[in-house]
């Protein structure tokens, strides 16, 4: 039997049965390709900054898993890049994502916030993935890059095909793909002709003007800039709310004491974070982790939900706190690797959870029957069905 049986349908009790078997398994990929499956804190956090774990899929040997497979216009991104590629085009785009530049977002960020609450009206039952936190970063994220207000809605569908696609339809992320490349395609042509206050025209300019960047590199960042800033916020804002409202002693904490928010969105990452694992990778050479030799070139998952429920690392790690020492937690990744996006997320998710407990303090769950998305790298749900009511004077 596969060690990571179940892995879909229960991550958090498989990988504890893991990690206290043994540091390192055999295993396989999303695509059923064997790779080698890391699952404790020490062994994956050594590993993320490891620059002889390769990003690059031209390093992985023939048959491994080497990820979601995409044509080269939208691949040549920072998920499949090492230094010095990696360091170039990272730079290209770090200063939008500063806790400074982030601040001055944070208004525009509520008022978002506020405009997606007010739909709803003052009371009644929604899926609050599909009404709030899905629509909340993909408005952020394309405000930030220019993206037209009737292209939005698409993204959710493409995501979900890509991230966690339906068995009953295997065409799905093939078309998705072919969807995205003639949007990006179109858009970067919009915006060379008529150029905007936006951070894609401005990566454009660094294009056209300086030659710092190729047209493939290009759309690929403006690929990953969209998919990873809606796909991993929307997951962090939901699996947040959910998590409050299973744990109703730590709903009510929060809610007497909001500025505890920033710190609590820290536990919300550790606990139920929204990636399951780290993007694969491909030792340059023959690497020892955790007692186990990896040879060069086969394919190293690193589980970030498995380090970040580690007991050696998180007293009782299974128990969501609110008041713990998040300190070190890996959601977001580390190293040189570690989320270009992550102010924003953070910014994202404090604002959302501010917001929402604010406007409805009769906030709760309208069913028990929640379905998790059928994925084994992203962690979020599928609907979020919820009744709300605003404060009665």
């Amino acid at each position: 039997m596969d060690p990571a049986h179940g892995l879909l349908e229960n991550p958090h009790d498989v990988y504890r049965r893991l990690r206290e078997s043994a540091p390192v398994h055999r295993t396989a990929g999303p695509d059923g390709s064997p790779a080698w499956l890391v699952t404790r804190y020490e062994d994956v956090r050594a590993a993320l900054a490891d620059p002889r774990l390769s990003l690059d899929k031209a390093r992985a040997k023939e048959g491994s898993y080497r990820g979601l497979s995409l044509p080269s216009a939208l691949d040549a991104n920072l998920l499949n890049m090492d230094p010095p590629d990696h360091a170039r085009i990272r730079r290209l785009v770090a200063r939008a994502f500063t806790t400074r530049r982030v601040e001055h977002l944070r208004a525009p960020i509520r008022r978002t916030a506020d405009r997606l609450l007010d739909a709803l009206g003052p009371h009644g039952t929604t899926d609050l993935i599909a009404a709030y936190a899905g629509p909340l970063p993909i408005t952020v994220i394309c405000d930030l890059l220019g993206v037209p207000d009737d292209h939005r809605r698409d993204f959710r569908a493409w995501t979900d095909a890509l991230v966690a696609p339906d068995p009953a339809r295997p065409a799905a992320a093939k078309e998705a793909v072919v969807a995205m490349l003639g949007f990006f395609t179109g858009l970067i042509a919009a915006k060379r002709a008529e150029p905007a206050d936006d951070l894609l025209s401005d990566l454009i300019a660094v294009r056209d003007a300086g030659d710092r960047l190729t047209e493939d590199e290009l759309m690929s960042l403006a690929f990953l800039i969209l998919f990873a800033g809606y796909e991993n916020t929307v997951q962090l804002i939901g699996n947040a709310v959910l998590s409050l409202l299973e744990h109703p002693e730590q709903l009510a904490a929060l809610r007497a004491d909001p500025a505890r928010i920033p710190a609590a969105v820290e536990e919300f990452a550790r606990y139920e974070g929204p990636a399951l694992l780290a993007i694969r990778r491909f030792p340059t050479q023959d690497v020892t982790i955790g007692g186990v030799t990896v040879p060069a070139g086969e394919t190293v998952l690193l589980s970030l939900a498995a380090a970040n429920r580690d007991p050696a690392r998180f007293t009782d790690p299974d128990r969501l706190d609110l008041g713990r020492d998040t300190s070190g937690h890996l959601a977001l990744g580390h190293g040189i690797h570690h989320c270009l996006g992550a102010p924003l997320a953070r910014a994202e998710t404090e604002i959302a959870l501010a917001a929402l407990l604010e406007r409805f303090p009769d906030l709760a769950l309208a069913s028990d029957a929640l379905t998790w998305r059928p994925s084994l790298r992203a962690r979020g749900l599928v609907a979020l069905p919820v009744t709300y009511a605003e404060k009665t004077s």
